[in-house]
């Protein structure tokens, strides 16, 4: 929580204003996996304006190498995963799987794999999904709007902004299997994407 309240105050340094809907949606009895879009570090501000106290998240290791950020990252309980490691990835969502049945809390996942500012969403990796299917816990959507219009990376662009974040209605996996997974991962794919672009401000 500590760092939770330390992490809202840079809002106020890099002039970012958030908007944020759907909290309620949070709101589910037990497990769940969350879902969102990952834009840039500046999804960690945002991850604090809305992360329910029985939350962790899973990121990826190199992460934990990446000074200040890293060391936030890590004290506020960050699963990490090694990424290029395909039974590393596994064995850790194996793990986390186990982890929320156990601790009862919900874990926060990037399905995108990685960081992504085009404005549009990458392809998601069912990971998360296999999770929740295989633990039978909803899955609930997290959105950022796009943030191109204030950050641009490759052109060194950073301006104040207002940044959107809505909270989807929770998606139940009971009675779903294996064969499911990816029924799963593209509808919840479609429905991040409508509400980026409605976000965002831009047609779908």
């Amino acid at each position: 929580r500590i760092i939770k309240a330390v992490v809202k105050t840079f809002k106020y340094f890099f002039g970012l204003r958030f908007e944020v809907k759907g909290l309620e949606n949070f709101e589910v009895e037990g497990p769940a996996i969350i879902v969102s879009n990952h834009q840039s570090m500046l999804d960690m501000m945002g991850l604090m304006e809305v992360l329910p106290d029985d939350c962790v998240q899973v990121g990826k290791k190199e992460l934990m190498y990446a000074g200040t950020v890293g060391l936030v990252i890590y004290l506020g309980g960050v699963i990490f995963i090694n990424r290029k490691s395909t039974t590393s990835a596994k064995m850790v969502m194996a793990e986390v799987a186990k982890t929320m049945a156990t601790d009862n809390v919900k874990v926060w996942v990037y399905p995108e794999g990685t960081r992504n500012c085009t404005g549009d969403l990458l392809p998601f990796k069912k990971g998360a999904f296999h999770v929740a299917v295989q633990a039978q816990v909803p899955v609930i959507p997290v959105v950022y709007s796009s943030f191109t219009t204030f950050y641009n990376p490759k052109k060194n662009l950073f301006t104040s902004g207002k940044i959107k974040v809505e909270v989807l209605p929770p998606i139940e996996t009971k009675g779903l299997t294996s064969d499911d997974v990816s029924d799963l991962t593209d509808r919840c794919f479609r429905i991040m994407r409508e509400t980026l672009f409605r976000l965002s401000g831009r047609p779908s």
